[in-house]
């Protein structure tokens, strides 16, 4: 079973250093809202990070799998969280919006790519929110 593992070291203030089981290491603080840093990236710019470049990676496998000749990739991913009365928070929808530039594809082998990188995303199938997929599909 893969295991994946983190260390978060407070660093001052609002902020801190994320230390990745793979050697990366990132600067993180909460939003600038909330008494972070701007420009800074912050827990829930990393979650729907995340969301993102898993759903690419596993879209880029499907892809290769189908053959599908890959000019270009681009995804928006958009979080939407709720505040509720006893002011706390969650995201309750979750929208992926690629835009896939391919070569001699067809639209429905494409769109059997994005459902199976949807199917294999460990992390959009750990989301309890809803997540959408919306894409733009250039074939030339």
């Amino acid at each position: 079973m893969p295991k994946y593992e983190t260390t978060a070291v407070w660093a001052g203030g609002h902020d801190g250093d994320l230390y990745c089981g793979n050697g990366a290491r990132m600067r993180f603080s909460a939003p600038e809202g909330l008494h972070g840093r701007s420009g800074a990236l912050t827990p829930e710019d990393a979650f729907v990070g995340a969301l993102n470049m898993c759903f690419m990676l596993m879209f880029i496998w499907s892809v290769e799998k189908f053959n599908i000749s890959l000019v270009s990739y681009r995804c928006t991913a958009e979080g939407l969280a709720e505040e509720s009365l006893d002011r706390t928070s969650a995201f309750t929808r979750m929208v992926l919006r690629p835009r896939i530039e391919a070569v001699n594809a067809e639209v429905g082998t494409i769109r059997r790519a994005l459902k199976l990188a949807e199917k294999y995303s460990l992390v959009l199938q750990s989301i309890k929110a809803k997540v959408a997929i919306e894409p733009e599909i250039i074939v030339s």
